[in-house]
């Protein structure tokens, strides 16, 4: 296929912003289709219309020929519709699937249907293009919620010209979730006459796996970043899958996320107090005045702010914050803000140090899109000593914020954090390899004396404004994958 040909993508996901959003993926697919459209590309996008999302600001349009249509699912049968509507703040035409019966409830997650709604979602996903008669040169799928469409393409729709040249593709967001059901479901998978497509072991253990099934027949495999890609083909970080991802080593490449720096800009920002820029630094520190008044914190001019934003869980290495920080609280002069929200355990031990320190540590358990904006423009140091990382997005805010990042060499966070080198002047951030107390509390500690260098702390900020993560740049490298597969 020529380079400059245009393609016709179907871009079928379980989450995109700002309708829906439980962490990065929502980002990552609304990104990639603004991408693909402002390319020229034809990209449909389709995505359930759950309970919990606000309708207020969508004009949502009636799509002839995808009124009340009808799909059976085991022994049951569900009624769905699809209208398309824009994107509130960027203008992306989406297509919403509607099945009240799936999808009224506010969230999109869990419950003894969840397994019905993403066979749905997928071969919804299939049937709108047939009465489309629209032919995807890739049909774009992303994370568990989304597996089942290649072998779909492979069984139940094989006969189908439409789709003899369409390929497919799937990117792994987080392997940790595949969507592990009894396989009593096979009947409403619709898949009972093609048992042999899917993973023997599995169905010897009673069980369907539908990131797996996607990982064993999707055309292209792809994960969003290079040293994640090469992870999951470790025990370590492969959650059952290396193996079968080793086989088809070959198909597997990595893409670094992309940053969106329409919103993501503290030049134009309106959501933080002072604009700044790599070369107007001044409304650096009255924003993390501003910040700390907001939060409650007392302000000391030249006392650094750590900020954590991340979910409390076994991913994010929290347990090794718990190790380290109350020491490092006791014996070092910093401020440290920490928002999410996870395991109760680690949200008591959040609770407990802004207890133990009221004028210097804050901890938010509820998500506001706002407050980020102000954290990544108010702190000092980001600090990310995850266990394992795909690819992570706030390290990448972070840079463009000129708010230095404490990180883990693992996944997206050693493709885009690279060691500061005082002696040569390279370098963004802290990085950290061993994944135990001692690593950490070596990585604050650096960080911390980074920032009293003030020579050196103005290059690091400067050096890591200067990166360039933007979709325009990782956004292509997809299109040049789809078109090598065609």
């Amino acid at each position: 296929m020529p380079p400059e040909t245009l393609l016709k993508i179907c871009l079928p996901c379980a989450e995109i912003s700002p309708l829906v959003k439980t962490g990065g993926l929502a980002d990552v697919t609304a990104n990639l289709a603004d991408h693909f459209v402002q390319s020229g590309h034809d990209c449909r996008v389709l995505t359930p219309l759950h309970g919990g999302i606000d309708t207020s600001e969508l004009e949502i349009d009636d799509l002839p020929g995808l009124q009340d249509l009808e799909l059976q699912l085991g022994g049951r049968s569900f009624k769905y519709s699809i209208g398309r509507a824009s994107l509130p703040g960027k203008g992306t035409v989406v297509h919403l699937l509607r099945c009240p019966q799936l999808f009224s409830g506010k969230s999109l997650y869990g419950g003894p249907d969840e397994h019905l709604r993403f066979i749905l979602l997928c071969r919804a996903a299939i049937e709108m293009c047939q009465r489309q008669q629209f032919a995807p040169d890739v049909f774009h799928c992303h994370d568990w919620h989304t597996a089942l469409l290649p072998v779909y393409l492979k069984t139940r729709y094989a006969w189908d010209q439409l789709f003899a040249a369409s390929r497919s593709v799937l990117t792994i967001h987080n392997i940790a979730f595949q969507g592990v059901y009894s396989g009593g479901i096979l009947y409403e998978m619709g898949l009972s006459d093609s048992q042999d497509m899917l993973d023997q072991d599995d169905l010897n253990c009673d069980r369907v796996n539908f990131l797996k099934t996607g990982v064993l027949h999707a055309d292209l495999l792809s994960t969003v970043s290079p040293t994640y890609a090469r992870e999951i083909l470790e025990p370590q970080y492969g959650m059952g899958l290396e193996g079968h991802l080793r086989d088809r080593q070959h198909k597997l490449v990595g893409i670094l996320n992309g940053v969106d720096y329409q919103e993501w800009n503290p030049e134009t920002d309106p959501l933080i107090f002072q604009p700044y820029s790599p070369g107007q630094m001044e409304g650096k520190e009255p924003n993390k005045e501003a910040l700390a008044e907001e939060l409650g914190l007392v302000y000391t001019f030249d006392r650094p702010m750590v900020a954590m934003v991340t979910p409390l869980t076994y991913q994010s290495g929290i347990e090794l914050v718990q190790q380290v920080m109350p020491e490092l609280l006791k014996s070092r002069a910093f401020s440290l803000v920490v928002l999410g929200q996870g395991e109760p355990h680690h949200e008591r031990f959040c609770q407990w140090m802004h207890n133990q320190y009221p004028d210097r540590v804050s901890y938010h358990r509820e998500f506001s899109h706002t407050l980020l904006h102000r954290i990544q423009a108010g702190s000092d140091l980001l600090l990310m000593p995850s266990r394992y990382e795909p690819c992570g997005l706030n390290q990448m805010y972070s840079l463009r914020y000129g708010t230095v990042p404490v990180v883990r060499a693992t996944g997206g966070l050693a493709d885009s954090v690279q060691h500061f080198d005082a002696k040569r002047g390279t370098g963004t951030g802290v990085v950290f390899h061993d994944f135990d107390a001692n690593g950490l509390r070596w990585a604050v500690n650096t960080a911390l004396d980074l920032y009293a260098n003030k020579y050196a702390w103005r290059l690091v900020r400067f050096n890591g404004m200067e990166q360039d993560f933007s979709w325009e740049e990782q956004g292509e490298r997809y299109i040049k994958r789809f078109r090598s597969l065609l």
